[in-house]
């Protein structure tokens, strides 16, 4: 019996939600949202699709007793409205607010046995994995948060339509911060085989508007439809499917790094048991330092957010 917990049903909880139940990928969700009417629709809405899917599932709503059990729970609880009217664009808006919210969760949690890996998408991210991770006292390597693995599906996505080919086609991370912090080490970047600086080079592509893209784009889609869903909900699922099929995939998730004692995105293998390994990256000295800087960014945001209190 596979089973997934999702915490918060707004725009990307249900997304999730929608997406995992037409993969077929668990047997049983667990739905849990404060707002009691929303959950109740979200279940009745999937329960309605029910009988044109291909694989039979069950949908249990606001039961954290039912978390016992699971293989993954997703954290997608949140205040989009917090992001309107944000002139400096940054995730850490959102903090103050999902502080308490996280901090109420944590404690539903520990009164459970649930023992799986815990998925974070509550922004900011990074802050708010180190932040469950604090509160629910689970092992560093069972907490991760989709950190960069978005943003490097929006940095393929840019660099593949810049070179006329399919983002599969390429490869290398966006590494750091899931927010302004963040950038692309183009050191690890390839396109069609090759290191993308010769291939930009010879085509006179700009590589500094491709990472642009990929460090705005979320803000764009928030622009045009007031929220960001299907992006990051692809995200989540591709983590938790790593996660429940032991896949050790590598993947750039946000995880705790000792180096820099705080979460943020590098890659590491991704299992049952969450973070199995880090991987080994020869980054060129200045990317060194951004990771650092972005590293640091995180680290003070939060203990002036949640240590100061």
């Amino acid at each position: 019996m596979r089973k997934v917990g999702i915490i918060g049903m707004g725009h990307v909880g249900s997304a999730v939600a929608h997406a995992l139940v037409q993969e077929g990928t668990f047997d049983e969700y667990v739905l849990i949202d404060k707002k009691v009417e929303k959950v109740r629709a979200e279940a009745l809405d999937l329960e309605d699709a029910l009988a044109n899917q291909n694989e039979s599932y069950k949908i249990v709503m606001n039961d954290y007793a039912a978390l016992d059990d699971a293989d993954v729970v997703i954290s997608a609880l949140g205040n989009i409205q917090l992001q309107h009217n944000n002139p400096s664009k940054d995730r850490f808006i959102e903090l103050p607010y999902n502080v308490e919210q996280v901090r109420d969760v944590a404690g539903q949690l520990k009164k459970t046995d649930f023992s799986g890996v815990l998925v974070v998408i509550t922004n900011p991210c990074d802050a708010i994995a180190a932040l469950y991770q604090k509160e629910t006292g689970y092992p560093v390597e069972r907490v991760i948060a989709t950190g960069t693995l978005l943003d490097t599906a929006r940095m393929r996505r840019a660099t593949g339509a810049a070179f006329d080919v399919s983002p599969k086609s390429v490869a290398g991370y966006n590494l750091g911060e899931h927010g302004n912090t963040q950038f692309t080490a183009w050191s690890t970047v390839s396109v069609m085989g090759q290191p993308v600086k010769e291939v930009a080079a010879a085509k006179g592509v700009d590589l500094a508007e491709i990472e642009k893209d990929s460090v705005v784009g979320g803000y764009t889609v928030f622009a045009g439809k007031g929220f960001t869903s299907y992006g990051i909900a692809s995200a989540a699922i591709r983590l938790a499917k790593a996660i429940v099929s032991d896949a050790h995939e590598e993947l750039p998730v946000s995880h705790y790094q000792e180096a820099f004692g705080t979460y943020l995105s590098t890659p590491a293998i991704v299992g049952r048991q969450g973070i199995v390994a880090d991987s080994t990256l020869t980054l060129s000295e200045d990317e060194k330092e951004k990771l650092a800087a972005s590293a640091k960014s995180i680290s003070d945001k939060f203990a002036e957010v949640v240590k100061g209190e």
